[in-house]
This record gives structure tokens, C-alpha cells and sequence, in this order.
């Protein structure tokens, strides 16, 4: 990196575009009403994917970006999950008959701070409510360090299939940094026990850049946890907002690795990974060989959503739960992040609609061009124009960035189509970015580019 005259990009403040436009040029003009009429519209054969926002946890991970609150009590828990279930019942009113489901994702927060027993039940309703597909996926995020016996049984009894387990460093300086101290044995429990349990995919995520970081101890993570060999690995850069995450402000910023720094962190757990075996998907995602995901990306069919890089093929996701993000062919919705706001609203019946957009015909194609290059690393620009929108001017608005990019070896330019050289791949977000029309307005929001 330091060779490279790549530094400045790497810390610029940029979308990770696991959607676009992105959440902050999300409007209260998307309403609960405009929400209804785009549920009624949704075709009844197409498969959906399903995500339910668990947004609480024991402790406060200083790190933290997600929406979550901390409780040592059950009872809120148990309240917010007779919300979600009201809202769940209140969708699948609407929608009549049950919906296809191919993809269903608990994400938090923890989701298994649950009792085994609500998730059976949510699960169950689930079920009833919707045609969840034998062969589809059923995803939970897992913090090892809380995982129990009993919820470990419960997963594998209710058919999760892909569990993703927190790790992000095993470093004990970086741990106490973070506030999260969680070792490789309670780690490997966690992983032996939910294989045994019949959960068939298991991930792991880390994250560089954080506080007291070096190259040393991302390889030295990545080791061990090549030693349980986990199917994938997301791998994410730190991304330090103190103004809208306040427990950041108790990270020192002195103590953060910088933009190269950074980078050089990322490069060494990609190559600690790939010499184990592991397939670089993306930008920041590892799959072993024959993973679904592996097998996606080699045939054309990776996609990109608020998780991360996906085999998800579904064009629709309805999200349930405080601060949970769906996208329908026409926009995306978002529901009341307050969890107070939010359950008074559908314990009455009503959807929490927050905000959300609709998309217009330049949205939907900029979309596409930024997801094809997030996950081939290469773009035609005007094959995908003129399969879209043949009177767009986004070639043209996008070429001088891309021909500053490719002036310094970062892309490589042939006619109207753009492919990442092979040693930046790091700086896709960059390269995305010669796409998006609202980047000047909300920059301030993004973290790093690496």
C-alpha cells in the first residue's frame, strides 16, 4: 500500500453499499400506507426472503454499529418478541396467502438471548404464516460467549442451517480495547457444539482496524480460527462514527490504525485465508470450495444485501422488528429504530414504518452497476445501460473519477467496461462510488474505505 499513491483513497468515508441508494437518504415519505400497497402488490409465486431484528445483547461491544440495547432483564425481551410476533401477524394478514420464503435471517443485536422456547415459537409462526422452503436457509447471528446448551439443541431442532459466530479479534489487548473478551476455547465449544447439533454452515466474523491492532495479531486471529475451519469468513473494517454511536467515544482515536495501516491489516488476513484454502469473494468475504456462496460467485449469481455479500437470489425482502430494512421492487422501508415507538405501533395493529424510498429508474441502474462491480470486480457500463436505461447519462457522469482510477492503476478501463486490478481490490467502494449520484450529500455518515 505505502508503494501505491492509493492512501488518500483509502480513507475516504464511503458507503459499504449493501444497498442504494443508501439508508441515510431514506425519507419519512415512504409511509405505513405506501408500505401496505407494496406488500399487496408483491406476486404470490415469487420466493421472499424473511430478516427479524433481535436488537438486544448482555454487554456493549464499544465497536457496536447495529442498532441494540443492553438488558440483564428478560422481561423487555419477552415484551419486544410479542411485537414482533403482532407484526409478523399483521404482514401475513395483509398478504393473504402465505408467501414463499427462501431465506430467513435473525440478526441483532444477539438472537439467542432469546429463550430456546420463543424461538421455537417465532419459528413456528413462522411457518404457519408463510411456505418457508424445505431446502431454504435459516440463519442465525450468534455470540459464542452467551451461547447455551439448550439454545444450541433448539437451533438444529428448528432447522437453522448457517450460523455466524463473532469473533473479530483474539487479541487480549484488543479484546480489553473493546470490551469484549472472548476466548478461542469458548469459540470452538460454541462451533463443535452447533455441528453436533446439526447447524451444517458455520461463519465467522472479524474486524480490522480496531484499537491496538497489528498485521501480527489479524494473522495470527485469522490462524486460529482456520483451525476450526469455518465454511466463510466476513471480514469488516472498523468503522468509527462516535457522533451517532456514542459508546465509540470510550475507543481513543489515537489508538485506531490509519488508512494504510488498515489496509495492510485487510491484505494479511486475505492472504492468511486464501493459503488455507479459502475463496476471496468479493471484497471482503471467504468461502471454502464448493460453498454456495464459492458457487455463486463463479457463475454470475452473487448478490449483495444488508448482510453482506449473499447467494440470496430473491428480489424481495421483508424485514420484521425495531430499525429492521426491507426492500420491495418498488424502494425500501424501514420500520421505528425506538423500540418503545415501535412496539406501541404494531401492538395496535399498524406497521412501524419509519421511512424508507422509492426508487426511480436511475436508482434501479446505478444499483445494478454498483452491485455487479462489488461482486464480479468488473462492469459493462453500457451493456447494462442499454438493457435499463438507454437514455441515462451515468457513463458519462462517471468517467472522469474512473479515468483518474484507471490513471493510477486502480481500474482498468476498455471502452465502457471497468474491472479492478487484481492488487486493488480493496478499493471496490471507491470504485463503486463513481455511481452514486448522493455520495456528496452523506459522506459524513460513511466509514473508510478500507
Amino acid at each position: 500500500m505505502n508503494e501505491k499513491p492509493w492512501a488518500r483513497y483509502a480513507e475516504e468515508r464511503l458507503p459499504r453499499y449493501t444497498s442504494y441508494p443508501t439508508a441515510p437518504h431514506f425519507t419519512p415519505a415512504v409511509s405505513s400506507r405506501i408500505y401496505r400497497e407494496w406488500l399487496a402488490a408483491l406476486p404470490r409465486a415469487a420466493p421472499v426472503s424473511l430478516y427479524l431484528h433481535i436488537p438486544f445483547c448482555r454487554s456493549m461491544c464499544w465497536y457496536c454499529g447495529c442498532h441494540t440495547v443492553i438488558t440483564r432483564r428478560d422481561g423487555p425481551i419477552v415484551d419486544y418478541l410479542a411485537a414482533l410476533s403482532r407484526e409478523i401477524e399483521t404482514v401475513a394478514d395483509l398478504l393473504g396467502a402465505p408467501l414463499p420464503v427462501q431465506n430467513l435471517h435473525f440478526g441483532g443485536g444477539t438472537p439467542t438471548i432469546i429463550a430456546p422456547e420463543a424461538l421455537r415459537s417465532l419459528v413456528d409462526l413462522l411457518r404457519q404464516r408463510f411456505r418457508l422452503a424445505p431446502a431454504g436457509e435459516i440463519a442465525v447471528e450468534i455470540d459464542p460467549r452467551t451461547l447455551t446448551p439448550a439454545m444450541t439443541a433448539t437451533l438444529g431442532e428448528v432447522g437453522v442451517t448457517r450460523a455466524s459466530l463473532g469473533v473479530q479479534s483474539f487479541d487480549p489487548q484488543v479484546q480489553r480495547a473493546i470490551n469484549r473478551i472472548q476466548t478461542v476455547e469458548q469459540t470452538a465449544a460454541a462451533m463443535t457444539a452447533l455441528r453436533a447439533a446439526g447447524v451444517q454452515g458455520v461463519n465467522v466474523d472479524l474486524i480490522y482496524g480496531l484499537p491496538g491492532q497489528t498485521v501480527q495479531s489479524c494473522i495470527e486471529t485469522a490462524k486460529l480460527c482456520i483451525e476450526l475451519r469455518p465454511d466463510r469468513f466476513s471480514v469488516f473494517g472498523y468503522a468509527h462514527v462516535p457522533a451517532f454511536k456514542k459508546h465509540q467515544r470510550k475507543i481513543a482515536e489515537t489508538s485506531l490504525p490509519q488508512g494504510a495501516a488498515r489496509f495492510d491489516q485487510a491484505e494479511a488476513i486475505a492472504e492468511t485465508l486464501v493459503a488455507a484454502g479459502y475463496a476471496r469473494i468479493g471484497f471482503d468475504h471467504y468461502a471454502l470450495p464448493g460453498d454456495p456462496m464459492e458457487r455463486a460467485q463463479a457463475s454470475g449469481g452473487l448478490r449483495r444485501n444488508f448482510q453482506g455479500y449473499t447467494a440470496d437470489s430473491c428480489e424481495t425482502l421483508i424485514g420484521f422488528g425495531a430499525s429492521a430494512i426491507g426492500r420491495l421492487p418498488q424502494g425500501y422501508v424501514q420500520n421505528e429504530v425506538i423500540l418503545g415507538r415501535y412496539a406501541e405501533q404494531v401492538l395496535r395493529g399498524e406497521f412501524a414504518t419509519a421511512k424508507g424510498y422509492l426508487l426511480t429508474a436511475d436508482d434501479l441502474l446505478r444499483a445494478e452497476l454498483i452491485e455487479r462491480l462489488m461482486c464480479d470486480l468488473e462492469v459493462d457500463i453500457g451493456r447494462i445501460c442499454a438493457q435499463r436505461f438507454p437514455s441515462s447519462d451515468v457513463l458519462a457522469q462517471s468517467m472522469p473519477r474512473l479515468q483518474a482510477l484507471a490513471a493510477e492503476g486502480i481500474v482498468h478501463l476498455d471502452g465502457a467496461k471497468v474491472r479492478l486490478a487484481g492488487d486493488a481490490r480493496a478499493l471496490v467502494r471507491v470504485v463503486a462510488s463513481a455511481f452514486d449520484a448522493y455520495l456528496a450529500s452523506s459522506s459524513r455518515v460513511h466509514s473508510r474505505a478500507v
